[in-house]
């Protein structure tokens, strides 16, 4: 296996964990038809078959008939999905379309949490009447799909921050039925995340049950599992209610058939299976369909060339082409990516990140449609495409992980997820899976994919953050209040079955408690030196750092970060470094040779690095960044890291400007500010304004500039027959605009200093702000526009008063304005003497409206001392 090293291990003290128990057998029942749901209704929806297949059968009964909480595990293409709606469907039975219940479903992916909302707002939404929600990731709009929702659809870490604060959100401890879809990946890296929800909602239940009677009822699905009776007890299934199925039961039998290969280097092992690829289509499933995984995008490509290379040479040129170009041709035309198009002529479409939305689409649905038979992607897209096949390839079971810079085997929860595209029910009798990897790991998948491993937790090296949150919602008031916290986990439950793994020397009551007391000290202490949250005695109390560190779901040692950087005096370069720096983006991945890539852009970024290392994670972020205010193109798989950093870079600005305003400075919460409008907008602050209105150029920007026109209000001011004469633009790109600048927000803004007469130091003082949106009466507050950012926004404003001379800032708001708001200031009145403040209203995602007043008033000697006055007269 090539090891670098070799290292003796003693077996002396070794505890093994307990033999598992025995699969689920699979009854031999009369599959249940559909009519068995007893409702006109849902029976509707289930018109593409006429029974439940076996799993969903033997299942049927405690999910649809009883509120018990319940696992099934089965492997991937059993049908989970149907097993899941006879809950939602139990629900709406049991709760009357006046008694709003809510069900949460939640999966690791946010592919898998998209085909979920597609597929369920035409089923339950469109048919049922019941709305069907996802969750964004922004709080504020989260609430509002919280309230409106019937079926919530989540990530885990959605949830996590709508259900921290579970106490005072009422809609949270509502819901009545929580879904947890792949839990087996608890043992990946969203796991710790999953853990603590899955953790929060039992013990939010139990809550329930003890006040009001009423449970949250636990649904949850995985793959076949080794420890399913651990995982079961956890979420509370009683014995009757686990059903770990075998992973070789399955609607569709799978054929397997796996190959080595002997070549050492990734790339001639690559290039080795090309052949043996074609070979294995002819061989399994010449006139079926077939989805090739491969490693990465670039295989995609190289992979559809050889198998029409092989066509060609086989002099059978339309083998995969089920129907004429002809037929094909009308959708053949919107493809913009020769390489595609040439692939799908020969009936060999692929799917990876870099192609548009509408080419994705044309490829995936011209392969379920038949019309081709060869689907190409990339491995990581097994969780988000919907075609299913007859027979499944896996071309290599290794990737290169920029994080490590090396190549790294895949998850065997991602190949099996893999391997259960190869079914197709009431299609097929058998489905065919061709595995093509390294010799020597030949034997690994053959024991592993017949044999599936135990899930662990990994929430003792993630603790910390979600250890805050609880002590910032007072969950978690003592020690001993975080240890008992710690028995409601997974973590708890595997403590005492395989204590080796967690580094236990034993399971008594004592190891127990003693290796919990450590691990809470240890997590305590570094929250503690962070100074997120202050320990005297036993007792946890929240501190500044760490509020706002759970309130905007960020790192604790990003805060910490945050709050030893950030500088009196920083400006705009400095804040961008240390945003790049955050620990959110550690893991950005740095792929193989694309440092090279990524020195090349960093020495055209404006902001010039200082001792960059081009394969460091942060010094990427940078640069992506900043080449994202600078409007650069990016290769598709930069373009997807940019995502992930603009995603990830608001809420941190959002912080960033909240560790600021704590010190009390104003440019530097200013310019924070403004970054945050730069890379909602794609912009440099020194761009042009009118840069963020559609089709406008920086040569058409200089035009309007030199023509005084240097806002969006300048140009709605003007005639339309001079602004179509001065852009230049055809009607529907005058369209266009007047979308956008409809879209843009104007707000008027009057404000009073309170009884502004009568202030004296030391006192409180208000200034009233009352802010007023330019809208139609009926018209709704729009989407922001930034066709830049990675997905939709809504506007959020900053509110702030301070003395811009002394940098000294004295009150700030964060606020969304709707139509009408009245906003009161306070803050302590400065020593005696004749002041001029500076209101200003930040917008946090358009550049060019915000406003600065100036706020003038005069500070009085405060009763105190006149009090000492009066005294010295008598």
């Amino acid at each position: 296996l090539w090891s670098e090293a070799t290292l003796p291990i003693s077996f002396r003290h070794l505890l093994l964990p307990e033999k598992y128990p025995p699969h689920t057998e699979l009854l031999d029942l009369q599959p249940l038809p559909v009519s068995a749901l007893r409702n006109p209704q849902f029976e509707a929806l289930y018109t593409s078959f006429t029974h439940f297949n076996p799993i969903q059968t033997q299942v049927f009964h405690t999910l649809y008939q009883t509120d018990d909480n319940i696992l099934v595990g089965a492997p991937t293409g059993s049908g989970k999905t149907i097993c899941i709606e006879f809950a939602i469907l139990r629900m709406f039975n049991s709760f009357k379309t006046q008694e709003k219940a809510r069900a949460v479903y939640v999966a690791p992916h946010e592919d898998v949490c998209a085909q979920r909302f597609q597929e369920w707002k035409t089923k339950f939404d469109d048919r049922l009447g019941r709305t069907v929600v996802q969750l964004t990731g922004e709080t504020s709009a989260d609430l509002k799909l919280l309230e409106k929702g019937e079926i919530i659809i989540s990530t885990p870490e959605h949830w996590d921050v709508i259900s921290r604060r579970w106490k005072q959100r009422k809609n949270v401890t509502n819901v009545k039925l929580f879904i947890i879809d792949e839990l087996h990946l608890i043992s990946g890296a969203r796991g710790p995340c999953t853990e603590v929800i899955v953790s929060r909602m039992r013990y939010i239940s139990a809550q329930m049950v003890e006040r009001y009677g009423t449970k949250i009822r636990i649904v949850a699905a995985a793959s076949s599992l080794a420890n399913a009776k651990d995982l079961g007890e956890w979420i509370g299934a009683t014995h009757t209610s686990i059903f770990n199925f075998h992973p070789s039961v399955r609607p569709v039998p799978l054929e397997i058939h796996i190959q080595g290969f002997d070549n050492t280097g990734f790339q001639s092992r690559m290039f080795a299976m090309y052949k043996p690829t074609f070979l294995a289509i002819r061989a399994h499933s010449q006139d079926k369909p077939v989805i090739i995984f491969v490693p990465e995008k670039k295989y995609t490509y190289d992979v559809a060339v050889e198998l029409i290379g092989h066509l060609k040479a086989e002099e059978d040129v339309s083998m995969f082409l089920k129907v004429s170009v002809a037929e094909i041709q009308e959708h053949l035309s919107f493809i913009r990516d020769q390489a595609l198009l040439k692939a799908l002529e020969h009936g060999i479409g692929f799917y990876h990140e870099g192609m548009s939305d509408r080419e994705k689409t044309i490829a995936s649905k011209l392969f379920e449609s038949g019309a081709i038979n060869v689907f190409i992607t990339s491995y990581k897209h097994c969780w988000g495409i919907e075609p299913t096949a007859h027979c499944v390839i896996i071309m290599g079971t290794q990737f290169y992980d920029g994080r490590e810079h090396r190549h790294a085997d895949y998850q065997i929860s991602d190949v099996l997820q893999m391997m259960g595209r190869a079914c197709r029910p009431l299609v097929d009798e058998c489905g065919k899976c061709v595995i093509f990897c390294h010799a020597p790991k030949k034997e690994y998948y053959k024991k592993f994919l017949y044999d599936p491993l135990p899930v662990e937790s990994h929430l003792q090296h993630f603790l910390a953050d979600h250890l805050n949150a609880e002590i910032v919602t007072k969950t978690i008031e003592a020690k001993q209040d975080a240890v008992d916290y710690l028995t409601w986990t997974f973590l708890y439950r595997r403590l005492k079955q395989n204590p080796n793994y967690y580094n236990l020397q034993g399971v008594t009551h004592n190891h127990l408690s003693d290796y919990l007391s450590e691990l809470v000290e240890v997590t305590v202490n570094a929250l503690e030196s962070s100074k997120c949250v202050s320990v005297e005695d036993d007792d946890l109390t929240p501190l500044n750092l760490g509020m706002i560190a759970s309130y905007y779901y960020t790192q604790y040692t990003t805060i910490e970060l945050f709050a030893g950087a950030l500088a009196p005096r920083i400006k705009l370069k400095g804040l961008i470094e240390i945003l790049a720096n955050a620990s959110e983006f550690d893991n950005l991945p740095v792929r193989y040779h694309e440092d090279d890539a990524l020195q090349k852009l960093g020495n055209y970024c404006p902001n010039k690095l200082q001792d960059p290392k081009w394969t460091d994670p942060h010094t990427k972020a940078n640069v992506l960044l900043q080449c994202h205010f600078s409007r650069k193109k990016l290769t598709s798989d930069m373009e997807d890291d940019r995502r992930v950093v603009l995603e990830k870079a608001v809420p941190l600005v959002q912080a960033m400007v909240d560790v600021i305003a704590s010190n009390r400075w104003l440019n530097p919460a200013l310019a924070a500010m403004e970054l945050s409008q730069m890379i909602t907008q794609g912009l440099w602050d020194k761009d042009s304004i009118l840069m963020q209105l559609p089709h406008f150029t920086s040569a058409l920007a200089k035009k309007c500039t030199a023509k005084g026109i240097e806002s969006v209000f300048d140009l709605l001011e003007l005639e339309d027959a001079t602004r179509k004469e001065l852009l230049g633009f055809t009607e529907a790109r005058l369209r266009d605009l007047a979308v956008v600048c409809n879209k843009y927000p104007n707000i008027n803004v009057e404000y009073e200093v309170i009884d502004k007469e009568d202030i004296h130091a030391g006192q409180p003082v208000t200034v009233q702000v009352g802010l007023e949106r330019e809208i139609d009466e009926n018209e709704p507050v729009p989407k922001v526009s930034a066709p830049l950012f990675p997905k939709e926004k809504d506007e959020g404003w900053w509110l702030v008063l301070g003395d811009a001379k002394k940098n000294q800032l004295y009150a700030i708001k964060r606020l969304t304005i709707q139509r009408k708001a009245k906003i009161n200031m306070e803050f302590v009145a400065p020593k005696p003497g004749t002041y001029c403040m500076n209101l200003y209203l930040m917008s946090d995602c358009y550049l060019g409206c915000d406003q600065e007043y100036e706020v003038a008033f005069e500070s009085h000697e405060g009763d105190d001392d006149m009090d000492e006055d009066d005294d010295m007269e008598d």
